[in-house]
């Protein structure tokens, strides 16, 4: 069955023979806007949004590639307090990723009232980056801050805390020119070499694995609150042999009334989330699908070491 990977809709500039290249691993706290600035950082909205904390449960790499670099931005879970088999697997890819680049982007959030110390669990996960490897302080939602001259005191202290190699403000959301400053941060910081993937690819995660976070992205929008993150999504067959493919996937749920909730009344919330997921599908791929959706009960799956693994969570397991 064929998988490829993720390419853009147009090539890349050529780059030249030897560039800039490495692999940038972006940690921080659940919701400190980490999958939106690797969006921002990539060009394209390949890692899936929701005010939903753990939303993103796996490693999902972004390529940026342009005249003189190719940097591998991998997004990763944020780090929380695993309450469950899934919660810990996250946490541990987290760490990995630490682990397995060169340079590491720590994200955190400023908002009115954001003190001039570093948070104590920004601290605890700060302390799990390896001493070897540089890191630049992301300090997002910059925009929330009303009185800019309040940041001065906020960098002072967090310089304080860990030698960065670079501290950005910035907006990921709105994409100010804090993108740009630390892609320019990470180049200054990287070795010369010969880029890994071709110009035009944007990720090297399988178009199945983007299926499934779509679909999940569509789920958490639709019910909201209702429905907790007890929810998983399996693509069953891509069938890319006819005119229009054909895409067949099951959403998970942990109990009988998520069941429901998921399908909705007369079908009606199933219908909107196969609708949605399916326009997104369409944008990523550059083409017309079909997507056909079924909802299966498979309690505590988050819990089952052969269930995580079935469904694309299992350690080494690549979506």
């Amino acid at each position: 069955m064929p998988n490829p990977p993720v390419t853009r809709k147009k090539k890349a500039a050529r780059p030249k023979a030897t560039v800039k290249v490495g692999r940038v691993a972006i940690l921080g706290r659940p919701n400190v806007g980490k999958s939106t600035l690797l969006n921002a950082l990539v060009g394209e909205r390949i890692a899936i949004i929701s005010s939903h904390p753990q939303t993103t449960r796996d490693q999902i790499r972004g390529i940026f590639t342009d005249e003189d670099s190719q940097l591998v931005f991998i997004d990763t879970p944020g780090v929380h307090r695993a309450r469950t088999k899934l919660g810990a697997r996250m946490n541990q890819l987290a760490r990995d990723a630490t682990r397995e680049c060169e340079i590491v982007f720590f994200m955190t959030d400023l908002a009115p009232g954001s003190a001039s110390e570093m948070r104590e669990v920004d601290r605890v996960i700060l302390a799990q980056v390896p001493a070897n490897i540089p890191v630049i302080l992301v300090l997002n939602k910059s925009d929330k801050l009303k009185d800019k001259t309040k940041i001065f005191p906020i960098l002072e202290g967090y310089a304080k805390a860990h030698a960065f190699a670079a501290i950005v403000p910035m907006s990921a959301r709105k994409q100010d020119t804090g993108v740009g400053r630390l892609i320019e941060a990470a180049k200054e910081l990287l070795p010369a070499g010969e880029k890994i993937f071709p110009d035009d690819e944007l990720s090297d995660r399988p178009v199945r694995f983007f299926v499934s976070e779509m679909v999940r992205e569509q789920i958490l929008a639709k019910t909201r609150d209702e429905v907790p993150h007890g929810i998983a999504v399996t693509v069953e067959r891509f069938d890319e042999s006819p005119r229009v493919p054909h895409i067949s996937a099951t959403i998970h749920v942990d109990r009988e009334g998520h069941k429901k909730i998921v399908i909705g009344d007369k079908g009606a919330v199933i219908k909107a989330v196969g609708i949605s997921a399916r326009k997104r599908i369409e944008e990523l791929v550059g083409r017309q699908v079909h997507l056909e959706l079924w909802v299966r009960v498979t309690p505590r799956w988050y819990e089952s070491d052969a269930q995580l693994k079935d469904m694309g969570y299992g350690a080494g397991d690549e979506g």
